[in-house]
């Protein structure tokens, strides 16, 4: 994997020309529009959305989606997210209802929820977070649930919100090495997140966290970002390409090849994690119900490990 050179600033306002590994397929197909439906029905927001993911096709096609609560601005403006950023609405107390009966209607296996930061509220959204997970749990108590939170400022009580509601699986994206996160995430702290991470390990929670790829990070930084998130034995790592969704959002420094990603799951493997999704497509709910089985990833990469060593 070719070592880049370290990169001081982040430049905005630069296309680079995507390569054929990133072409996507237009969302099509009944089971697109059903959850299209749903969405709107129940007057929801999907990060699949605000986030522009290359994967919203594949994913409603199968009839999962990302909710994102707590409205679909943000008080936050980090460098690389599609997500609005402003002064949200008022706290909406009967949310947490309509995503449960969503969960419901699309009769989901897994369901994944995430947020906008909402630093602004005294209880950073904690309460509506607590509601939602217990409404889906008491409506679908058989769909396993991924939340997808923010760091509440390392607020101990509302982390500790999520772990009283215990979802199957909390994650907490660092998106980028230490060096990248003052431009990257201007309000986070890498180290801060590092916490966030632990605290949830330490209350008994299955944790996991993303990375993004081509923002200008080194492969040894990537790789001391591994090594930090087994410290505090974070469960699983996705890794993925880093998009510009916008002209005035930071500009791609390279696209990462698929061998490399390949080399880094290996990594992420060896140094322990027990899932490790890295792909130039993966972002952070992609396949996230398999993210769930304590075992699998692990298991899975054994055995093409040894299918390789054998042919």
């Amino acid at each position: 994997m070719q070592e880049l050179p370290v990169i001081s600033t982040i430049k905005k306002d630069s296309r680079v020309k995507k390569p054929d590994w990133l072409r996507v397929k237009l969302p099509i197909g009944e089971s697109y529009k059903h959850v299209r439906g749903l969405v709107d029905t129940h007057k929801l927001h999907t990060i699949c959305e605000s986030g522009n993911c290359p994967n919203m096709g594949e994913c409603w096609g199968e009839g999962t989606a990302t909710f994102m609560i707590l409205g679909n601005i943000c008080t936050r403006s980090c460098g690389f997210c599609a997500v609005a950023t402003g002064r949200p609405e008022p706290v909406d107390w009967d949310e947490p209802q309509r995503v449960a009966e969503a969960v419901f209607l699309m009769k989901v296996k897994h369901a994944v929820i995430t947020s906008v930061d909402r630093d602004e509220l005294k209880d950073g959204g904690s309460e509506i977070w607590y509601n939602t997970i217990k409404a889906v749990k008491s409506l679908s108590p058989e769909t396993t649930l991924e939340t997808l939170i923010p760091d509440f400022r390392g607020i101990t009580n509302q982390i500790q919100r999520i772990i009283d509601a215990a979802p199957e699986v909390v994650s907490h994206n660092m998106e980028t090495v230490e060096r990248l996160t003052k431009q990257v995430r201007i309000q986070a702290k890498y180290r801060r997140s590092l916490d966030v991470l632990n605290i949830l390990k330490r209350g008994g929670m299955r944790t996991k966290t993303g990375i993004m790829l081509g923002l200008g990070e080194t492969k040894d930084e990537v790789i001391q970002s591994m090594k930090d998130l087994r410290e505090v034995e974070c469960d699983v790592l996705t890794l993925g390409q880093y998009l510009q969704p916008t002209p005035k959002h930071l500009a791609v420094q390279r696209f990462v090849h698929p061998d490399e990603f390949a080399e880094l799951r290996q990594i992420g493997y060896e140094l322990g994690f027990d899932y490790v999704e890295s792909g130039p497509l993966v972002r952070s709910s992609y396949h996230s119900d398999k993210h769930v089985i304590p075992g699998y990833g692990k298991k899975k990469w054994m055995e093409e490990t040894m299918f390789l060593s054998n042919s």
